[in-house]
């Protein structure tokens, strides 16, 4: 027999473990041309919705606004996707038109699909396609779709627009007015940054605040051009145009000290011709705020530990683990499921933990001296202090204790998603970047205390925790995607949603014949941007500035 130690350099042997790189994300911008509707009397209202494929199904990551009557639309709400270099990322663009009684796409018609890589509109930066209807081009219609880069630590701009005095442009009532703001590009081209809301039947409209990466306003440049137009809507798609003004984001920063900036909004047209001309309105910035937007590296680098907790599922439909069926059958040579997705998502987790310490628990078994059931024992026996050294401790507990326990049930995962919420609670208090927690739940079925897990994760989505779940074995594991929030919005039973998605599962028969580093990669991919979106959202900063951030802060 071989020794545990050897077993697990196995493990990790066969999992060809490797460290997942630094996210870059990537913004893209869509408009389309050409679009036709079924009914050849009114023009469409279309929205895109953008999908991704992940094991052959696709998925919809996110949709733009729906822009009526219109049939070149330019769309203002960006795309915001992770781009990774190592794998093919396939996007599927597909343009509905949304009639403005529902927004729903059951009884939307579709006008037309692209299918392509995030690679190639990155490696293009612009990319125009024909748009596909059941294999054959839709009519002259066409799709395109420029990509930014977005850098990890990008930071946001908060704008506050009103305006008074506008030109009316409507007989029977005063203009419906909207604002536009287009960033001039190097090559003289103009693209659209932010289209605001429509404010109806008012000449002195106030307009929603919005926020804009200083990317997307500027590309980073200051001093560079923007144009911006005021338009008086039109249901016909046909909009008036009321005056326009052109500025930069240096002007517009001095909002930032409270003090207001104002430009005269101007017609051209009306200053040529009219000797008595002034403006055709004024537009006024009331507020500019800067939001310093960190990186996922910047709180490690700042200090922040990635706290790992494992959770494993003992109970008796796993089969007896002296038979070799068994899902925790200790194969003398060959890791088990729990023991290869444990080693893949524990050893990329554990370069992230100083200690290297890693609280482990069991649930669903009968556990000694009593053989009472319990849902959240230490493995290594030890409630006082569960931790095991390293993710070979974690695997030589796990083994030893496997003989001394009696597999049972049921399976219920809330009680140790709550015992991890409550040390993450407890970081809370310290209003700091310095522990983020990840608990990794192993489990053969699917969960019999449903209610109480979706109440335990909508509790622990406002702590600074994350949760992966892994599938082991051949169960039905359908209802398990209801508690990854991919599909739509985990809620408490008392209809309270998630204020985070912190639930990623996977079924690890999805990675039975792919390196195990895949398992690992598709586990933790959401990890850096749910750190980024917990304490970002919380207005909590890194630590300290580390001689990485300094040094990128001052570069030129």
């Amino acid at each position: 027999m071989k020794k545990m130690s050897n077993i697990y350099e196995s493990a990790a042997n066969t999992l060809g473990i490797f460290n997942s790189p630094c996210l870059t994300k990537v913004e893209l911008r869509v408009a389309c041309k050409g679009i036709s509707d079924r009914d050849a009397l009114s023009k469409p209202d279309p929205c895109v919705i953008l999908k991704m494929q992940s094991h052959g199904q696709w998925f919809e990551v996110d949709r733009t606004e729906v822009i009526r009557t219109c049939i070149n639309p330019v769309f203002s709400k960006l795309f915001t996707v992770d781009f990774y270099f190592e794998e093919v990322q396939r996007l599927r663009f597909e343009v509905h038109d949304i009639s403005s009684n529902h927004n729903g796409l059951k009884e939307a018609d579709f006008l037309g699909g692209m299918e392509c890589t995030l690679g190639q509109i990155v490696s293009q930066r612009k990319l125009s396609k024909s748009l596909l209807k059941h294999g054959n081009t839709a009519g002259k219609s066409s799709i395109t779709v420029i990509a930014e880069e977005l850098s990890g630590n990008d930071d946001y701009v908060e704008l506050s627009f009103s305006a008074r005095k506008l030109d009316d442009k409507d007989f029977f009532s005063k203009s419906d007015p909207f604002l536009e703001i287009f960033r001039m590009n190097d090559d003289a081209t103009q693209q659209l940054v932010h289209r605001t809301e429509v404010v109806m039947n008012n000449l002195n409209p106030a307009w929603k605040t919005f926020k804009v990466s200083v990317n997307s306003l500027c590309s980073g440049d200051q001093d560079r051009r923007l144009k911006c137009i005021v338009w008086d809507w039109d249901s016909n798609g046909k909009h008036d145009f009321i005056g326009e003004f052109s500025s930069t984001f240096k002007e517009m920063r001095v909002a930032m000290e409270g003090r207001q900036v104002q430009w005269e909004c101007i017609n051209p047209k009306y200053k040529a011709k009219k000797k008595n001309y002034k403006n055709s309105g004024i537009v006024i910035l009331n507020q500019c705020k800067i939001h310093k937007m960190h990186s996922f590296l910047d709180y490690i680098m700042g200090g922040c530990q990635i706290q790992f907790t494992v959770a494993i599922d003992f109970t008796a439909s796993n089969g007896d683990p002296r038979n070799s069926c068994s899902l925790h059958y200790i194969h003398p040579y060959q890791p088990n499921e729990y023991l290869k997705a444990l080693v893949a998502v524990g050893e990329i987790c554990q370069d992230y933990d100083s200690d290297k310490m890693f609280p482990a628990f069991g649930f669903g078994a009968r556990i000694p001296p009593e053989y009472k059931v319990s849902h959240d024992f230490a493995i290594n026996f030890n409630e006082d202090n569960p931790e095991c050294a390293g993710i070979q401790g974690v695997v030589e507990a796990y083994q030893s204790c496997l003989p001394k326990l009696q597999l049972y049930g049921p399976t219920n995962i809330a009680p140790i998603i709550q015992k991890v919420a409550k040390s993450a609670s407890e970081e809370t208090n310290t209003k700091e970047a310095s522990q983020y927690f990840i608990l990794l739940i192993l489990t053969d079925g699917v969960i019999t205390d449903m209610a109480d897990t979706r109440e335990a994760i909508v509790h622990a989505s406002h702590l600074p925790m994350s949760v992966i779940i892994v599938g082991v074995g051949n169960a039905d594991f359908s209802d398990m995607q209801m508690l990854d929030g991919d599909d739509g919005i985990l809620r408490s039973p008392k209809g309270e949603p998630v204020l985070r998605d912190i639930v990623q599962f996977v079924p690890f028969r999805n990675f039975k014949h792919a390196s195990p580093a895949a398992l690992a990669k598709s586990v933790l991919a959401e990890v850096p941007n749910q750190v980024v979106d917990y304490y970002n959202g919380k207005g909590i900063k890194p630590k300290c500035m580390s001689e990485y951030e300094s040094s990128r802060t001052l570069a030129p």
